[in-house]
């Protein structure tokens, strides 16, 4: 059992042994003692030293982060901090800007520049990657990079941007990487070892603010566990009891038997907060769950507040909304939003207004808004502790099926229960269902296994930028350094391990399956093919049967091997059949070694013939010659898109050069935006030229695609026109409602997918001074109303 040191003795005791004048000045600056494993971070930082520091959600990874920052600071140095999505970046910034000063900070987010020449800087990962391939003046004097949540290089999606910036950093800058628990985390810091130098590996497993599991059945809260890794009896019994009901009724019922069984979600609340276990944050994996949450509440009647909180919130809300037009605050249901808040009740998802998302937190963090419905977005690093989290589900949709979530992945989402500093303890509720057993929810909370694997792969991008910096060759040698290529060196070694061992025991069971009569692997091979043609001749009568001149030439084949067989010596062995045991278990060894070539083979220079691959195709299309850029290959490499080879195309082809602002945002939104659902065959597309370019730019996708299939590489996503049209109304002036009407697009995805167009038109602008012009009008027109309005630095 752990030693409880007072939080004054532990300060003091932390004060007598610091030999570490900064680390030590640092920690005077706070009003409560730091853990053991941020002091040694501390240390490691101040010693000039790499550092990756693994704890769990909530266990104070970021107070390093701050020390980074603190340290650059008296160094006259620059630090920044990274960050993976832009509303961690702004609730940086806010906490940066309160310890710091206004002067010393600021955010860069791509569609964010405050202050961006500050010694501190707070940016998406993104930001500092592009600053790094266009040689940008703001790095000058940077002394170190904080990493924050750089576990997220595992996202299929945008890790690899992690890794490029990791790779590919000056030599001279200090990383600090805070992830959150990992079981590899020791792997990772030595990769990180290999190509930055010196890292001094820290982890925690402790959290400082104790998690209890608990299970939901019907009206009964019960704990998971009575001990560790010892599911609790009276779980077990009652469950037993559910599922007894549930299957007594069978067929059609058992589903409204199963729900009937199930507290709803307002009863949920209302039992939480009679239990004093509010604040709480219950996960749903749907923002359409989410939002139906709020409105069952409402419902209910739920009130989770007092007068004076609800002026609080009222005042506090209009402060967010203060600058939006009353259409828009219609189009938004904010009256309904606003209800909901006044009782301590919100949903948080992608689909909201920035703005109402910001409201949310900063209404939660201060203890006024009491229960939250959200997505497991919530769940990537934003502050927002509660006392307890609640799952109903343990299944989400990953945009392609629906999968049980990872144990990573639980931890991640329980990890927001328990408020360092106001809670004693914190408490995750999995509400059971048939579908969701005590078993399930046992090895999710009891699991520490989750290893981060890399995402890494290269993009034309990457490639063309890399050649432009170092070269082909140099290029493809910094990629051999990729976490990608070190885990997978990694796996070739263990593969490589087994094979020996299959041939130490293949040439043993050889040795015991020697004749002497005659070469017994020849007559072995006489009973393989043999069994193999007859295997493969019954197989096929059972499909579809052979044409009886392919039969008959194929039992003439099994006959010229039965003879060969026959009359080899080894047939009139006295130990035929035992020799013939032995060489079938070293053929199927062999055959084991076979496929563990084909593996070693695929996994090396994985990364490398990747990068080769790309380039054959930049090649063939004259984007390089070489070791060397092409002008095309100049415009390609400030394209930061996904459809980076496409929308370069497109351009060198003069697609977009006789068309309006407006008729280019239409098209180019065709490279951004994903449709949540395909449920939409046929998108309106706002007049003819749009729909003669739209048609030119899926011809010369599918250029792209055969060349890609042809080579083995696949890196161009189609394009998609589900915001072609609600971007071109809104450019030319049509009001939110308008654009939005007969869709079913939120406000907050509406937003979200004009500010990633404002940002590629920018990026279409500074790589083509043909369309310069055209792009910065196309921005003005869209960058209004909702868009411009996000609230974020209240």
């Amino acid at each position: 059992m752990e030693k409880v040191i007072p939080p004054a003795e532990k300060f003091a005791a932390a004060k007598k042994r610091s030999k570490h004048p900064l680390t030590q000045e640092f920690i005077d600056s706070f009003d409560f003692a730091f853990d053991d494993f941020q002091i040694a971070a501390c240390h490691s930082v101040e010693e000039g030293h790499g550092v990756l520091v693994a704890a769990p959600t909530g266990a104070g990874k970021t107070v390093v982060g701050e020390f980074a920052a603190f340290s650059a600071l008296k160094h006259s140095k620059k630090c920044f901090y990274t960050t993976p999505i832009k509303a961690l970046s702004n609730q940086k910034y806010q906490e940066f800007v309160e310890r710091f000063g206004s002067d010393n900070v600021g955010l860069l987010t791509g569609d964010t520049n405050i202050n961006s020449e500050a010694p501190i800087l707070v940016m998406t990962t993104e930001v500092l990657r592009n600053m790094l391939y266009q040689g940008s003046s703001t790095l000058t004097n940077l002394g170190s990079v904080v990493m924050d949540e750089v576990h997220y290089l595992a996202d299929k999606f945008r890790g690899a941007v992690w890794e490029e910036v990791l790779i590919h950093l000056m030599e001279s800058v200090q990383v600090i990487s805070l992830s959150a628990t990992v079981s590899n985390a020791e792997e990772f810091g030595e990769w990180l070892g290999e190509v930055r130098g010196t890292i001094d590996v820290i982890v925690s497993e402790v959290r400082p603010i104790p998690l209890y599991q608990h299970v939901l059945i019907g009206n009964k809260l019960a704990d998971l566990f009575t001990k560790p890794g010892q599911i609790n009896p009276e779980i077990l019994k009652l469950e037993s009891e559910a599922l007894r009901k549930v299957r007594s009724r069978g067929g059609r019922q058992s589903r409204w038997i199963e729900d009937s069984n199930k507290l709803s979600r307002a009863e949920i609340i209302e039992k939480l907060d009679r239990m004093s276990l509010l604040p709480a944050i219950t996960f749903i994996f749907s923002r359409i769950g989410c939002d139906a949450a709020v409105k069952q509440c409402l419902q209910a009647g739920i009130k989770l507040t007092s007068a004076e909180e609800r002026k609080e919130i009222v005042e506090t809300a209009n402060k967010y909304t203060q600058n939006l037009s009353q259409e828009d605050l219609e189009v938004l249901n904010h009256s309904d939003w606003l209800a909901a808040l006044e009782r301590g009740i919100a949903a948080h998802h992608a689909g909201l207004l920035p703005t109402f998302k910001s409201a949310v937190e900063d209404l939660f963090q201060r203890g006024l808004v009491k229960a939250v419905f959200a997505t497991e977005t919530l769940a990537l690093g934003i502050n927002m502790p509660a006392k307890t989290v609640v799952l109903e589900k343990l299944v989400k949709y990953n945009g392609e099926a629906h999968v049980p979530i990872t144990p990573g992945e639980f931890t991640q989402l329980t990890g927001r229960a328990g408020r360092r500093g106001i809670d004693i303890e914190g408490n995750a509720v999995i509400q059971w269902s048939p579908s969701i057993d005590s078993g399930t929810a046992a090895g999710l909370a009891s699991t520490r296994t989750y290893p981060l694997r890399s995402s890494f792969s290269p993009t034309y991008n990457m490639a063309v930028n890399l050649i432009s910096r170092f070269g082909r060759e140099r290029a493809r040698g910094s990629l051999e350094s990729s976490f990608a290529q070190f885990q997978a060196d990694r796996a070739v070694v263990g593969l490589v391990k087994q094979q020996k061992r299959n041939q130490i025991a293949i040439d043993e069971l050889l040795e015991q399956a020697k004749c002497h009569l005659g070469d017994f692997a020849d007559y072995a091979r006489f009973r393989r093919e043999i069994k193999e043609l007859e295997t493969l001749l019954s197989k096929r009568d059972g499909k579809r049967s052979f044409d009886s001149k392919q039969r008959v030439h194929m039992e003439g084949e099994i006959d010229g091997l039965r003879r060969g067989m026959k009359n080899h010596p080894c047939h009139s062995c006295n130990d035929r059949e035992s020799h013939a045991r032995f060489a079938e278990r070293s053929d199927r060894l062999i055959r084991e070694n076979e496929g563990l070539n084909n593996r070693v083979m695929n996994r090396t220079h994985v990364i490398a013939k990747t990068f080769d691959k790309i380039c054959n195709i930049l090649t063939l299309l004259a984007y390089i010659e070489g070791e060397k850029l092409l002008p095309q290959g100049l415009i390609l490499s400030k394209i930061y898109a996904e459809s980076d080879l496409l929308l370069t195309e497109s351009i060198r082809r003069g697609l977009f050069k006789d068309l309006a602002p407006a008729e280019i945002l239409s098209v180019a939104s065709t490279m951004i935006f994903e449709s949540r659902s395909q449920e939409d065959l046929s998108p309106k597309i706002p007049n003819d030229n749009v729909a003669n370019c739209l048609a030119a730019i899926t011809r010369v996708w599918a250029e792209i695609e055969e060349l890609e299939i042809e080579l083995g590489v696949k890196t161009q996503r189609a394009p998609d026109l589900g915001f072609c049209y609600m971007i071109f109304r809104w450019a030319n002036g049509s009001s939110l409602n308008q654009v939005l009407k007969g869709s079913d697009m939120s406000v907050g995805d509406f937003v979200r997918s004009t500010k990633q167009l404002i940002d590629l038109l920018g990026q279409i602008a500074n790589a083509s001074p043909e369309l310069n012009k055209k792009c910065r009008e196309a921005v003005k027109s869209i960058d209004r109303g909702v868009v411009t309005y996000l609230l974020e630095e209240v």
